[in-house]
């Protein structure tokens, strides 16, 4: 007699949600977990832990289920949602605001913002971050961050103003090959109408930013919204009191930066002395 399936909660999470699609399209084409796995050549039991939301979802892995159960890419479109899930709960009110923003304004503290991160850059970085962590972890938790890139690449996307600190670029991360594949990934976007950035200087001085990174979205219906984060959480400040604090601490990093022509080519001999 064939073990009866474990029951699911589909509305618990969108991890759930993920899942109990795989199940139900699964079924619904009259296949069992062998036969899918077969076609998608993942073990019954990896499978069988996704639909019961158990294991995290493999980036490559919606694509491929849209392609065998031919879904129209539901798994596709659900894995943003997937992945916003790993990020911690202070940041994903965050993430939902970002998603809706028509410009954003960003001082970089310490790395490049992850919306502009290579995913050499970007593996790199979390591999610093999570020293414990194997390929397959790194790998899920690299998915989550590119996925908001996508944000960069909709119909109307965001207008990104950036300003790096020095040090973003002076602290080589993951060899100077991938520093400068970096560092020419963010001039490319800012050769394009969609972006602007700005290197602060260690010869600017101090400035009140010193320590956190901060976010400022403004949106075309609603009032701005400011972030500020350090090395193991951050802060989503609403009220009005809060912005104005944020965003006049950052109209000041902004203005003592160089401008975005000297930066250009700030930039560019940074990447030559690489």
């Amino acid at each position: 007699m064939a073990a009866r399936e474990r029951e699911l909660s589909p509305q618990r999470s969108a991890r759930d949600l993920f899942g109990a699609e795989v199940r139900r399209l699964r079924q619904l084409r009259g296949l069992s977990l062998v036969a899918l796995s077969h076609e998608l050549r993942y073990s019954k039991t990896h499978l069988g832990n996704i639909e019961t939301a158990d294991r995290s979802v493999p980036p490559d892995l919606p694509a491929r289920l849209d392609e065998v159960l031919q879904t129209d890419g539901i798994f596709t479109r659900l894995y943003p949602l997937v992945c916003r899930e790993s990020f911690p709960d202070w940041s994903r009110r965050f993430m939902e605001l970002e998603a809706l923003a028509a410009s954003m304004r960003k001082y970089a503290a310490g790395s490049f913002p992850g919306l502009w991160q290579t995913p050499a850059y970007g593996r790199a970085l979390l591999r610093l971050g999570l020293p414990r962590a194997d390929d397959s972890e790194i790998e899920v938790v690299w998915a989550a961050r590119a996925a908001r890139q996508a944000l960069l690449g909709g119909d109307q996307p965001p207008h990104v103003w950036v300003v790096l600190d020095e040090s973003v670029i002076r602290r080589a991360v993951g060899g100077p090959e991938v520093m400068r594949q970096q560092i020419q990934h963010v001039l490319s976007l800012c050769s394009g109408r969609d972006a602007v950035v700005q290197v602060m200087p260690f010869s600017a001085g101090g400035h009140g930013a010193m320590g956190s990174s901060i976010t400022l979205l403004d949106f075309l219906d609603a009032p701005r919204a400011a972030y500020a984060e350090g090395y193991v959480t951050g802060q989503l400040l609403e009220s009005a009191e809060d912005v104005l604090g944020a965003s006049l601490t950052y109209d000041l990093v902004q203005a003592a930066a160089l401008s975005p022509e000297e930066s250009d080519g700030w930039l560019r001999r940074a990447m030559e002395e690489l």
